[in-house]
């Protein structure tokens, strides 16, 4: 007969992992997985684009960089309308516009890559990304698992990459590049069936503050506009918000132009591909790590750490001999990296504000995130078509990346105050 103790603490387990909370973990792990599997596998398109359809690298990095910079701006309204009404209803949305903006992509002109990879598919990524399923799982998990559960969503979410990333260059190997991309165009539509699975269509917060505190309005309701305003007062939140910048600066400039980058150094296009894949495999096992890390030695210093050790991987890979060695070991060490910064970031914002407007204060950081992927994506193209390499732009990569540890170690992280 097992003891008391057993007992109590199995019945507590599976308080704070409920049914529902397991099922919205799996089908939010889902959608994210596609999203970013889609997203970061565009970079193989660039050049059957370039060839097929007569776009420079310049226009392909501005319409990524277009692509970034809308995912910015919507991410704040995806996440208070998924604050306050809850993350089914964005997520359809998100994957409709999706397969639209694929659709667009495949048919090779100018317009269609502006319109669709860009507009479409920036809005898209807003509604099916961290910004809304985060706060999702936030609200429904209880504080003494909230940190695992964002981990393992992030964690999770990676895996796409591996899959995706290897399946679209496999096909660009045997079929027409339009057609592979319509094919990703009905993937992303499946993630609408994926939203079907959360719990309900309005937002489910754990944790209820009482009303007219900030956060919530006069009804009780997610208020996001007073959250941003006493977000915006405080400056840990500001600190991290401008490191935040670096962080979209470095990772947009390799998810974009890393293929071309490779190719430039006489690699064929399997290894960009293959180092794509690397990075979702190993950005599962960081992404845990940092969960980890944080509860254990403070989410602020391995959030600068995560900065700092990007930084010194991007130095290494850029000014050292390219080959498929090197290529696949940046890979590793960048999914190391990667979304690591998902948990820190998220459980810096609970532990200051609360859950109930994650989406929202989780979006007016990611726009400068996106303000970062926007100029990373953009400046590296330019870079390459003006100088004909792309060293100036791994040089500023490790400016912003120095820059941004320094501010992120600065960090006040005390609470916002709260009314009484």
């Amino acid at each position: 007969m097992p003891p008391a103790n057993s007992e109590n603490r199995t019945s507590s387990t599976a308080r704070a992992w409920p049914p529902v909370l397991i099922i919205v973990l799996v089908a939010a792990s889902l959608v994210l997985s596609t999203s970013m599997g889609i997203r970061q596998s565009l970079g193989l398109f660039l050049d059957p684009l370039v060839q097929g359809a007569g776009v420079s690298v310049a226009l392909f990095g501005l319409a990524i960089a277009v692509q970034n910079l809308t995912w910015g701006i919507a991410q704040p309204i995806a996440g208070a309308v998924a604050d306050r009404y809850g993350g089914r209803v964005v997520v359809v949305a998100g994957a409709a516009l999706f397969a639209a903006g694929l659709w667009l992509m495949s048919i090779g002109t100018a317009a269609g890559l502006f319109l669709g990879g860009g507009l479409l598919i920036g809005a898209a990524v807003a509604a099916t990304s961290h910004g809304v399923l985060v706060g999702i799982l936030s609200r429904l998990a209880g504080p003494a698992v909230r940190a695992a559960a964002v981990s393992i969503l992030a964690a999770a979410g990676s895996l796409g990459t591996f899959v995706l990333a290897p399946l679209s260059q496999g096909l660009l190997d045997r079929v027409a590049w339009d057609i592979v991309l319509l094919i990703l165009a009905a993937i992303a539509a499946a993630m609408a069936f994926l939203a079907f699975l959360f719990r309900t269509n309005g937002a489910a917060d754990c944790e209820t503050p009482p009303r007219g505190s900030p956060g919530k309005d006069a009804s009780g309701k997610a208020d996001a506009l007073g959250a941003i305003r006493q977000a915006l007062r405080h400056p840990g939140y500001i600190a991290m918000t401008a490191a935040f910048f670096a962080c979209g600066f470095q990772l947009i400039f390799i998810a974009t132009h890393l293929p071309n980058f490779i190719a430039y150094c006489g690699l064929p296009p399997s290894v960009s591909a293959h180092a794509i894949a690397m990075i979702g495999i190993f950005n599962a096992v960081g992404t845990l790590a940092a969960g980890y890390l944080g509860e254990r030695y403070g989410h602020k210093l391995v959030l600068a750490m995560i900065y700092l050790l990007r930084t010194v991987a991007i130095a290494a890979y850029a000014f050292l001999p390219v080959s498929l060695e090197t290529t696949l070991l940046f890979g590793a060490s960048m999914g190391l990296l990667w979304l690591s910064v998902i948990p820190p970031v998220s459980a810096l914002i609970n532990s200051l504000f609360g859950a109930t407007n994650f989406g929202a204060l989780f979006g007016v950081m990611f726009l400068s995130h996106q303000i970062g992927a926007f100029l990373g994506a953009w400046l590296g193209g330019l870079s390459f078509e003006m100088s004909g390499s792309y060293t100036i732009a791994w040089i500023a990569m490790l400016w912003v990346g120095v820059i941004a540890f320094v501010i992120q170690l600065s960090m006040k992280d005390r609470q916002a105050l709260q009314p009484a």
